[in-house]
Formats: structure tokens, C-alpha cells, sequence
């Protein structure tokens, strides 16, 4: 019988020593300060038994949202920079594009299919649409899911 997981939130100033030692330990591996673990317990102050101990049940708050994930239909005319536009909109809105999908174009369109992690983004789902449709070749763009 699986046991079932609970989280909390709770503030870094009354995190015990070696949990708070455990997350810098985790963050500069991450970001690739050390390259070792034996590194990263060393520089932090921590042993390795209590990193071990520790580091699979601690994350950023972050890391524990769940994502954000838009996938975004629409048709767009076939001429060179348009879909760099649209790309450049995204990325300008704090969007990552995470996948995208172009049919062969006909009749001069393409249909574009686009997964978007939308973590970041700086306006609403629905702002983010309503601009997306006034970018010069996009028409009739739809968000198809989210996850």
C-alpha cells in the first residue's frame, strides 16, 4: 500500500540547518558551480548522509506548481519571417516554446501547432490569444489544450 505524500509550505528562515544546507548544496549542482556532490556538501558545510538524506523530498516552491503548458492552434500564411514573428511575440511575452508543428503549406497556408509553457508569461492566456491573432499572417489562432 503506497504511502500518501504530503507537502507544506514553509519559510526558509525556520528550515532546520541541514534542510536549508541541502537546498544550496542542490542549487549550486544545478546550476553547475560543483560538479560533485562531495563538492557541494563540502562548500555548504553538510555531510553526505544528510544530503542523501534529504535531497529527494526538498524543491523550490517553483519546481512544484504544476506547469503551465498551452498548445496553441492556427493558421498562418506561408511568407518568409512570418512565423519568426509570432516566435519572436512568444518569446517576448515570456513564453518558451516547448514544441511546434507546421503542416506542408496549400493554397499559400500552413496550419501551426504549438505547445507553450506559459510559466512566465507576462499577460493573460486570453490577452496573449488576442495579440497573437493580430500578428501580421496569423488567422484564426485557438488554444487546443492545457496541462
Amino acid at each position: 500500500m503506497k504511502r500518501e505524500e504530503k507537502f507544506y509550505l514553509i519559510r526558509s528562515d525556520i528550515l532546520p540547518e541541514s534542510i536549508a544546507k541541502t537546498i544550496e548544496a542542490k542549487k549550486m549542482l544545478e546550476s553547475g558551480e560543483v560538479e560533485t556532490v562531495n563538492d557541494a556538501v563540502e562548500r555548504v558545510g553538510l555531510s553526505r548522509s544528510a544530503f542523501y538524506k534529504y535531497k529527494d523530498g526538498i524543491f523550490p516552491f517553483n519546481a512544484m506548481m504544476s506547469e503551465k503548458i498551452m498548445t496553441i492552434t492556427f493558421s498562418l500564411d506561408h511568407l518568409s519571417g512570418y512565423l519568426s514573428r509570432v516566435l519572436t511575440y512568444v518569446a517576448d511575452q515570456g513564453g518558451n516554446v516547448l514544441s511546434i508543428n507546421q503542416t506542408i503549406p496549400l493554397q499559400g497556408i500552413a496550419n501551426v501547432s504549438m505547445s507553450v509553457d506559459m510559466a512566465h508569461l507576462r499577460v493573460s492566456s486570453t490577452e496573449f490569444l488576442d495579440a497573437l491573432q493580430l500578428i501580421p499572417g496569423v488567422r484564426k489562432a485557438m488554444i487546443v489544450g492545457r496541462g
